[in-house]
């Protein structure tokens, strides 16, 4: 990859890294907020049931997640087990399009 692709996948990876921190603050809010109001799981499920608010949240959160957790293994790959060139790129790519399908079954799951 060029240089120019490293700077991209660093800001990438440092944007996705921000959004992830406001997404976990707000998450666990909720988690302390619904806990103290002694909801159990199902009252949650019964609350986000069609959702519009909730499923963008989450949806972007599994996004962010999708974008950085492949930069940063693949980063970790790279510095670890010398890994490099387009055949590893193309797992870490694949490595993202999983987690953002799997991440979006979860979300939709919720929503339902």
């Amino acid at each position: 990859m060029t240089s120019r692709g490293e700077v991209r996948l660093w800001l990438l990876q440092r944007a996705s890294a921000a959004v992830l921190a406001i997404c976990v603050a707000v998450h666990l809010v909720t988690i302390i907020v619904a806990m103290r109001q002694g909801l159990t799981a199902a009252a949650i499920l019964g609350r986000t049931h069609g959702s519009i608010g909730w499923a963008g949240f989450y949806g972007i959160f599994v996004l962010a997640v999708a974008v950085h957790a492949p930069i940063g293994v693949r980063a970790i790959a790279q510095e670890w087990l010398a890994c490099r060139g387009r055949a590893t790129d193309a797992v870490f790519v694949l490595f993202g399009i999983v987690l953002l399908a799997l991440g979006g079954l979860a979300v939709a799951a919720v929503i339902r």
